[in-house]
């Protein structure tokens, strides 16, 4: 029996990727979460995210032809690169939406920016339905966030709005140039708590070499993870200083996000929401007593997954667009997989909803989120 055309959804990370094969409606048949390989270049990451995708195609899935693949990336996604996308060596320089059609051939294509397709899947699916304004925080690997208003997410004129992790840190900041200062996400970020953990960790074992805590001393050779930091936290104060300082910034921050867009509600998610307990109090704090209309602060419904949902979202659209654009006539091809999508690569974004934002479902749409993957819990 030949199996219906599916969609697929990928979520490129840069310490993960998720996949998901979807049915025509968005409804999840199965996923899976790898590990990126960053460390290994931009090639390895992206082959690596195909080949697991495919891969679960052909167990779950054989045979069906690929209508619509949907993807969220780290950066903004473009035919011939991935503008703001340092996380992996290379990523910057691939050429994404080319290198994806190569990959899937004859499927339509459909790109955004992961916190994005966050906000996107939150606001068709979850803690920001019907909420407007709303703002997405994504608190990952790095820091970026999303406006939604009117039941869009905002672009922007170059698809960067709500790139926070490049916002100035300090009034000697103007006029600096990047190589001169430290933007936002270098210091307020999963990788940066990672890597200004590893720093203090390396300064503890020097200082107490005839005898670390069992915190440094537990530190492999790779240092922390996020979640370790936060966790050993509790009974190190030096560790507890750095998680108060990070906490502290990102509420400065958030709070003056809140103060220029008065949102009814922030959902945050990423995987350093694992700590939430640790984070929510003082964000929560910062925003009731200095926001002059406080907004309600809330746990992401997908907080690890929204971008792959998000994924799976445009997949969906793109292949909607794909079978309405097609013609009828008797005996053409199947247009749900003939992998017509216009594209605008000043903005990085597919022209298959107006103005570049992204739309609320309308119309016959699953009613629920694909049910959730399950996600390591090692950032």
């Amino acid at each position: 029996m030949t199996h219906p055309p599916i969609l697929l959804g990928i979520d490129f990370g840069g310490t993960k990727i998720a996949t998901a094969v979807c049915d025509l409606a968005g409804n999840k048949l199965a996923s899976a979460v790898v590990d990126s390989l960053g460390e290994r270049g931009a090639r390895t990451s992206f082959d690596h995210g195909v080949a697991t995708a495919t891969g679960l195609l052909s167990a779950h899935a054989p045979g069906a032809a690929v209508a619509a693949v949907g993807v969220a990336t780290f950066g903004i996604p473009f035919e011939d690169r991935v503008e703001l996308a340092p996380s992996i060596d290379g990523w910057e320089r691939l050429e994404l939406g080319r290198e994806l059609r190569a990959a899937f051939p004859g499927a339509a294509i459909s790109m955004g920016t992961d916190t994005k397709t966050a906000a996107q899947a939150e606001a068709r699916w979850g803690a920001l339905v019907d909420c407007d304004p709303a703002i997405y925080l994504n608190l990952g690997t790095g820091l970026a966030a999303a406006i939604v208003t009117g039941g869009r997410v905002l672009s922007g004129s170059q698809g960067a709005a709500g790139e926070i992790g490049y916002s100035l840190r300090e009034p000697a900041d103007v006029g600096r140039s990047d190589g001169l200062r430290i933007p936002l996400e270098e210091m307020v970020s999963g990788q940066a708590l990672q890597r200004r953990a590893a720093s203090l960790v390396r300064g503890m074992r020097s200082a107490n070499s005839g005898g670390a805590s069992p915190v440094v001393a537990s530190a492999d050779g790779h240092g922390l993870t996020a979640a370790e930091v936060f966790g050993a936290a509790a009974s190190d104060p030096d560790l507890n200083d750095l998680v108060t300082e990070f906490v502290d910034e990102l509420a400065f921050h958030v709070v003056n996000l809140a103060i220029a867009v008065n949102p009814a509600r922030i959902a945050v998610g990423g995987g350093i929401t694992r700590s939430w307990d640790r984070i929510s109090p003082r964000l929560e704090e910062a925003l009731r007593s200095s926001a002059p209309y406080p907004p309600e602060l809330v746990l992401g419904h997908f907080p690890q997954e929204a971008p792959l949902l998000g994924a799976v979202a445009l997949a969906v659209d793109a292949a909607a667009a794909d079978l309405a654009s097609a013609p009828a006539t008797p005996g053409s091809p199947d247009p749900s997989h003939n992998g017509n999508m216009k594209t605008d690569n000043s903005k990085g974004h597919y022209l298959n909803k107006p103005n570049n934002a992204y739309q609320r479902p309308q119309g016959d749409f699953v009613a629920e989120a694909p049910q959730a993957t399950s996600y390591p819990a090692d950032l």
